[in-house]
């Protein structure tokens, strides 16, 4: 071959090869189905990313690859390159990130909420160079809503839920925060609860509403509890290697990717209660809800402190650390 043309051949081998690399398909699990808030934040994300590049984003809803921590595993191994997960599911990889289970430490709902997740110390500069130990790039938290509990029988009290088995995550702080409610906690893998309600295995759970309905827990509980303990909190997180071997150009497409479908998702998620709860009891009109009062509330809130100190215990200096700091975050925006 003439130099000529073999420069003109290694020429062309480098443009096909800088294109390949350029057109890259990036893989993104999640606990939720496609239509569910996990599932709009990952839809937003993608349809972001493949309008600015020419790069695919393969989206996996909850099923698809297996449980939580299956799914957690793939993106530490690399073989995702995104995951969302609550860190409900990972506390026991990362033990501070069970503050968000503090109860009564968030606002249920409103700005105050979405300023805190916008501008937190703890969640947007601490957390990162925590999840970071771990292979992770936390990219963003954001809420998913009020929890809320359905049971078989109504809960105005503690005493209510003595010797009832509630479901919870597998989560050492949401094992300790059922206790000192009163209950049994019971941890399961989500797609066990269904069944586990209809046997009466267990007979109560906690979600935001929106899962709720979604997940139709109601057809096997007949009461939805406001106790106003807590927000649901997912992360959005990256495989480090993944991320920090990304070109300055699709980091800065990454994050902004990420800051577009953080706002869209505050702003999907209003009136999402009331209007999961009205599908509810259209469904099920039967279905009993219980807002507690105020003074109802009080006991619940009591027993958040032997949470908090369990937290502690759990966390030592580190969740000391991210605890005054949430503390300071809050305090910044409901001032």
């Amino acid at each position: 071959m003439k130099p000529t043309r073999m420069l003109l051949a290694a020429s062309a081998f480098a443009l096909v090869a800088a294109t390949a690399d350029a057109q890259q398909t990036w893989r993104y699990a999640f606990e939720e189905a496609i239509d569910e808030v996990q599932g709009v934040f990952a839809t937003q994300f993608k349809e972001h990313i493949e309008a600015n590049s020419d790069h695919e984003v393969q989206l996996f809803p909850f099923g698809t690859l297996g449980e939580s921590d299956d799914i957690m595993e793939q993106t530490q191994a690399g073989i995702l390159q995104f995951v969302n997960q609550s860190p409900g599911f990972t506390g026991a990889l990362i033990p501070a990130a069970q503050v968000f289970f503090v109860p009564y430490l968030l606002p249920q709902e409103g700005e105050q909420l979405n300023e805190f997740f916008r501008n937190s110390v703890a969640i947007n500069e601490i957390f990162p160079e925590i999840y970071a130990e771990h292979g992770l790039e936390l990219l963003t938290m954001y809420p998913e809503g009020e929890v809320v509990m359905t049971t078989k029988s109504p809960v105005r009290s503690p005493e209510d839920l003595n010797e009832q088995n509630v479901r919870v995550m597998t989560n050492p702080l949401l094992v300790e925060k059922y206790r000192a409610f009163g209950a049994v906690p019971t941890p399961l893998p989500w797609g066990e609860v269904y069944g586990a309600l209809q046997t009466n295995m267990i007979q109560g759970q906690e979600n935001p509403m929106f899962f709720v309905e979604s997940t139709r827990m109601y057809e096997v509980t007949d009461y939805i509890t406001f106790t106003g303990h807590n927000n649901f909190t997912t992360a959005f997180m990256a495989n480090k290697d993944f991320f920090d071997g990304l070109s300055g150009e699709d980091q800065a497409l990454v994050r902004e990717a990420v800051d577009v479908a953080f706002e869209y998702i505050l702003d999907y998620q209003q009136g999402l209660t009331e209007a999961s709860l009205e599908t509810i009891l259209e469904s099920k009109p039967e279905m009993e809800v219980i807002v507690l009062t105020e003074e109802e509330r009080q006991p619940f809130m009591d027993a958040a402190g032997r949470v908090e100190e369990e937290f502690l215990r759990m966390t030592g200096d580190t969740g000391a650390r991210i605890l005054e700091q949430m503390k300071a975050d809050l305090e910044a925006v409901t001032n």
